[in-house]
């Protein structure tokens, strides 16, 4: 498994970005996959969360209405639609593969592997 992170840059505050993950694994579509992200002096948060099917769904209350996680199974691929940006939101955005293939209904993922990291930076 290797994820492939890319589409972050700089955007005002209220604008969009679209951020992409590539797998490069077989088992793609059999794991959950989610993104989270980690502000300068803060921990690493969950974002959101998609299972194999892309049927389900989670996002952190903090992203709740403005981003959705989606996947292309076919392409190996899950992107997050970043809508209503706000400066809090600015943050090193990690993609990852769940280590098991159930699903959990909650706000947070225990990553397998995870992607190098894609920097979003959203001005005031």
């Amino acid at each position: 498994v290797q994820l492939q992170a890319s589409g972050g840059g700089l955007v005002q505050a209220g604008g969009s970005l679209r951020l992409a993950c590539t797998d490069s694994g077989r088992t793609f579509r059999n794991y959950p996959m989610g993104w989270f992200r980690q502000a300068p002096g803060k921990e690493r948060e969950f974002v959101a969360k998609i299972n194999g099917s892309g049927r389900n769904k989670s996002y952190a209350d903090s992203v709740k209405g403005r981003f959705t996680i989606s996947r292309e199974n076919g392409k190996n691929t899950v992107s997050l639609q970043m809508n209503s940006l706000k400066p809090e939101d600015t943050a090193v955005y990690y993609c990852a593969i769940d280590q098991r293939a159930a699903w959990t209904p909650t706000q947070s993922m225990n990553p397998a592997q995870w992607g190098q990291g894609t920097l979003v930076t959203v001005s005031s």
